[in-house]
């Protein structure tokens, strides 16, 4: 089997050893840093070409040793936690974790599992993966914000959420952040108002709207009851989350523009807004968080990798419901269903094959229920999109409902 190098990593470190089939040749520590890495580089090369690392993915503790693998041209395998513990478990009822006995146990293993090596993809889809994550990591910051402001709003002004019932702008939390409180707006003449709405409003907005908007903000600060004074911290905190909430979108907008630009340096990027419903940002997050597709070999592992193919048990008897297993990526799963959602959204723009799929499961003599018609609907599109990148065709309906039927 050759030469097998096997890590148990922790925070900073890891515990090495080296086997040659069931031999032990050496083991010991290794600190992730420039001295430990060009220890484990001088031991890699008194030993044969032919070896492989091997590790489990310990999310950021992992990656020192991966970039080592990928800057040195090193073959590495790495295992997902589950996939570890079930091969730690082999041949024992012992339950035994310690660093020394994992990274031995993964060594001493290696023969009887089949481990596929690392492909390496460009570094452009690791830039991708990078943007897409910071991406989400905004937004769920900006909900998180929102409802903070919503609650402090509700509070000081609540009056003030009608200037964005249906989503947050930066023209609204401009006005939010000068008048927080009723009686701020009350100490202010409509003409001042207006002129603050006109210097303090990032994007451009005419005289006659910032006069009508002074008015309407003057009627809801004489109609408002607020439950706390102008000067009470909960006021501050309208201020704070107002701001806060303002650089969080400039922040959006800035990681957008650049996920977009790097996504359109990829072929596949043309061919997936190519279909209805799929903008350019849920493109390059689909792009992010799958990767280079075509690596694959067939669209089951790409459902697998996402993890929406099935988990089906039976036991005698006893047949439990078939589910999904959700042991792939939660984040391009997220991504995945928003993008079918939004198709289903947008139905009336152009045709499209995977709502005809949603309304058909929806109208069978037992219907299925939105959520499973929607995974369903999932499982298609991601065979669609393997096969128009594997193909380099763009989405074509006719061609797909024809293929369908």
């Amino acid at each position: 089997m050759g030469i097998v190098i096997a890590l148990d990593i922790s925070m900073g470190k890891s515990y090495k050893v080296v086997y040659d089939d069931q031999i032990c040749l050496s083991e010991g520590e290794i600190v992730h840093n420039q001295a430990g890495f060009q220890k484990l580089m001088t031991e890699i090369q008194t030993l044969p070409n032919d070896l492989m690392l091997v590790f489990e993915s310990t999310g950021i503790y992992s990656k020192p040793v991966e970039t080592f693998c990928q800057k040195n041209q090193i073959r590495y395998c790495v295992l997902n936690p589950l996939e570890a513990k079930k091969q730690l478990e082999q041949g024992t009822l012992r339950s035994w974790k310690t660093d020394k006995h994992d990274a031995h146990k993964l060594a001493q293993v290696h023969q009887q599992n089949i481990r596929s090596e690392k492909i390496q993809q460009p570094d452009i889809y690791h830039e991708m993966r990078d943007l897409s994550r910071f991406h989400q990591e905004i937004e769920d910051d900006i909900k998180r914000t929102r409802m903070h402001l919503h609650n402090t709003l509700q509070l000081c002004f609540p009056e003030l959420e009608q200037f964005f019932s249906s989503r947050v702008t930066p023209y609204a939390l401009s006005l939010i952040e000068l008048f927080p409180h009723p009686e701020f707006v009350l100490q202010t003449s409509k003409t001042k108002i207006k002129n603050l709405l006109i210097k303090s409003t990032p994007k451009k907005i005419s005289e006659n709207r910032a006069k009508q908007k002074a008015i309407d903000i003057i009627e809801y600060a004489k109609e408002s009851y607020p439950a706390v004074s102008s000067g009470s911290i909960q006021t501050q905190k309208v201020q704070y989350y107002s701001r806060q909430l303002l650089q969080l979108l400039k922040e959006k907008e800035n990681i957008s523009k650049q996920m977009i630009e790097k996504a359109k340096q990829l072929p596949e990027f043309e061919l997936l807004i190519s279909f209805p419903g799929i903008g350019e940002i849920s493109a390059a997050l689909f792009i992010g968080e799958i990767g280079d597709i075509s690596r694959f070999s067939n669209h089951k592992k790409v459902n697998a990798f996402i993890g929406i193919d099935i988990r089906r048990y039976q036991s005698g008897k006893y047949a439990g419901q078939d589910r999904i297993n959700k042991r792939g990526n939660p984040k391009g799963r997220k991504v995945l269903y928003f993008i079918v959602r939004n198709m289903i959204r947008q139905q009336k723009s152009a045709p499209n094959h995977i709502v005809d799929y949603y309304y058909k499961l929806k109208k069978q003599p037992h219907p299925k229920k939105d959520k499973v018609a929607v995974v369903a609907c999932m499982n298609k599109l991601l065979k669609c999109i393997y096969s128009v990148v594997r193909n380099n065709t763009k989405y074509d309906y006719s061609h797909t409902v024809s293929t369908d039927q």
